[in-house]
């Protein structure tokens, strides 16, 4: 195993990217990333090999992220809104990019996840199978589908 200094060097942008894509909010993804290889640092005897190192890291930064929700959500702290990146600069008018924000927070999971890892975080499609365990193919497939949903919602009536 090599040492933490390594690991840390090594796998920090995955996980950076990997949170920043589930966020969308940069200082969101550095506070969870600082607190991921905490924890792993923490419980790096625990790790048994079973998965790549990266996947362990992204799992536990995973967790953070959705205790993190759970916290904020539970003192009543509103949703950030995303910033001015990722879709948003390939459309000229706002609405049409709170738009399509809002039908991507909306769209179930996993396609919610599976397509804001590839679009956002730039993850391959092997990755991302990696992280939830299923093959590369079920990964097109989910992103596919995410795709036509958001697509069908974004050309379908304009909502509230």
């Amino acid at each position: 195993m090599p040492d933490f200094e390594e690991i840390y060097q090594t796998y920090f942008a995955d996980v950076y990217r990997y949170i920043l894509a589930l966020s969308r909010d940069a200082h969101t993804a550095e506070e969870v990333t600082q607190e991921t290889f905490f924890r792993a640092l923490a419980s790096i005897d625990q790790f048994r090999g079973d998965c790549q190192l990266r996947v362990w890291l992204c799992q536990i930064a995973r967790n953070q992220y959705l205790s993190l929700c759970r916290e904020r959500k539970h003192r009543g702290e509103l949703e950030q809104e995303p910033g001015d990146d990722g879709l948003e600069c390939d459309f000229a008018d706002r609405d049409a990019a709170k738009r399509l924000h809002r039908l991507l927070h909306d769209l179930p999971e996993p396609y919610k996840e599976v397509f804001s890892l590839r679009t956002f975080g730039e993850l391959p499609f092997a990755q991302i199978g990696e992280l939830f365990g299923k093959t590369e193919s079920w990964v097109r497939v989910t992103y596919f589908r995410a795709r036509q949903k958001l697509k069908e919602g974004f050309d379908g009536p304009a909502g509230p």
